[in-house]
């Protein structure tokens, strides 16, 4: 079993300040892995000391630089390639196939960000254009400083890819708390760091759980900026926190998306797209469409094909080549939503497909894949988001109704609308509020396409250049032509 006991602090592996262990599970097989080392606030210390010390340096080396460094660890990943998808497979519980999607996508997102990093350098002291005779004034963009960076387990190197990479390009230096539940993966950014002699203080990863490493890290300081990715609740503490010398924040947090089918979709078409925006990744992701709002002619036939689908899915071992859907990452999480589901039996909603359509594996945290038709707009399902494979179902008679009862919810990170009408389903994404929108497709997510919500999705946008500016504060210089 393997011991995480030591913090990764200005390019050295040290010993942790704090004393309790944290395990680390393998959710298939329900046992443990590792353990972790839950560090403390004097963990926290030596970090962000460490970070301030390297921030002078690492901004001054320019943003071409910086880039080769970024690029540097795309290919030392891209190299791991096949070992931390087993790892990431086995930590956090997806199917094998989901978890090579994640490699790709973090290793295409270091690549951006390091272009992004020479097009900054090659920006800086751009001239103000102006109509003040006399005058000249330049434009610069400065790095925001440390950044405390705190990512979830759902999507282990990919959420940290988010943050670490533009952070890094803008010439930030960082303090990372990867998730205590899946610290596996993210251990080889660390390691990689060494591998590619990053200097040292620009990245360092600590262990730990929210009261050993979170709060002290949301309270230091010496953190110009926080980054978190999570629950709603936690995110309010975050942001709390930060008030305190009133320094910056993003967050990123939850989502109760809907999926709009409208009267002239091809139904097989739209039940594939409706598959994979609740399903993948077992419905962990906060981007899920589990909001099913289908054009009342089509219910009937949808639901069916739904039906089918579902009951296609292999559950199984992560690891196995056959599997589509793994098990819930945690007990905690597969508790979770196994309480919502008693919420949904208490309610007497009607059931497609739960439990008891399928024979759920012997072993695993496994929930079964459901749907549920006809839910009430008042029913905790519908409204609250559940991180986990159920997918809730209205009908309705036209469009306009389906963008009110789509829109009619606090949080808009995501949406989808399917039609046989490119131009329709741009219309009726254009009605919706939310902040990534797909139209007859699924969730393509793309380093150059912003990432972020409206309402209590969370404040600020990651991804695209927009994920560069979150790290950036902007400098003019004014005086005589």
């Amino acid at each position: 079993m393997q011991a995480l006991d030591h913090q990764f602090i200005d390019n050295r592996w040290v010993a942790s300040h704090g004393t309790r262990r944290l395990a680390v599970m393998d959710p298939y097989h329900e046992r443990q892995i590792a353990e972790v080392t839950a560090g403390d606030a004097r963990d926290v210390e030596a970090a962000v000391e460490a970070a301030r010390r390297a921030l002078p340096g690492w901004h001054a080396l320019g943003g071409e630089r910086r880039g080769a460094y970024l690029n540097a660890l795309a290919d030392a990943l891209t190299a791991r390639r096949e070992a931390l998808m087993e790892l990431s497979a086995t930590n956090n519980g997806k199917a094998l196939a989901e978890a090579g999607i994640d490699l790709d996508d973090a290793i295409a997102c270091y690549r951006y960000y390091a272009r992004q990093a020479g097009d900054l350098e090659a920006r800086q002291g751009r001239r103000i254009t102006h109509d003040i005779e006399g005058v000249d004034a330049h434009c610069y963009e400065d790095p925001a400083g440390v950044i405390g960076l705190i990512t979830p387990w759902n999507f282990p190197l990919v959420t940290s890819a988010w943050k670490i990479a533009p952070a890094l390009a803008a010439g930030c230096t960082v303090v990372f708390k990867p998730s205590e539940v899946t610290p596996l993966p993210e251990q080889a950014l660390a390691e990689i760091a060494l591998e590619i002699a990053l200097p040292p203080g620009v990245l360092n990863l600590l262990h730990g759980d929210g009261d050993g490493i979170g709060i002290p890290l949301t309270h230091h300081r010496g953190i110009d900026k926080l980054s978190f990715t999570g629950s709603n609740a936690v995110g309010e503490r975050v942001m709390q926190a930060a008030a305190e010398g009133s320094r910056g924040v993003s967050l990123e947090l939850g989502g109760k998306s809907p999926i709009l089918v409208l009267e002239d979709a091809e139904v097989e078409q739209a039940a594939d797209w409706v598959m994979a925006g609740i399903y993948f990744n077992s419905g962990q992701i906060c981007s899920a469409t589990s909001r099913l709002i289908v054009h009342e002619t089509l219910a009937e036939a949808l639901y069916e094909a739904l039906a089918t689908r579902i009951d296609a899915i292999r559950l199984g071992d992560p690891l196995g080549e056959n599997t589509d859907m793994g098990p819930m990452t945690s007990q905690r999480q597969r508790d979770r939503v196994r309480d919502y589901l008693a919420v949904a039996e208490r309610e007497g909603l009607d059931a497609v497909r739960d439990a008891r359509h399928r024979q759920l594996p012997s072993q695993g945290y496994f929930i079964a894949p459901t749907l549920y038709r006809d839910v009430p707009t008042d029913s905790r399902l519908w409204c609250e988001e559940i991180f986990g494979p159920v997918l809730c179902a209205r009908s309705v008679a036209s469009d306009d109704d389906a963008i009110a009862l789509a829109n009619d919810n606090e949080f808009g990170l995501a949406a989808t609308v399917i039609s046989g009408d490119p131009q329709r389903a741009q219309r009726v994404g254009r009605a919706l509020r939310a902040g990534n929108i797909w139209y007859n497709s699924e969730q393509i997510v793309m380093p150059e396409a912003s990432w972020g919500g409206f309402g209590r999705s969370g404040i600020g946008r990651e991804l695209g250049p927009w994920g560069l500016s979150a790290y950036l504060e902007v400098k003019h210089l004014i005086g005589p032509a």
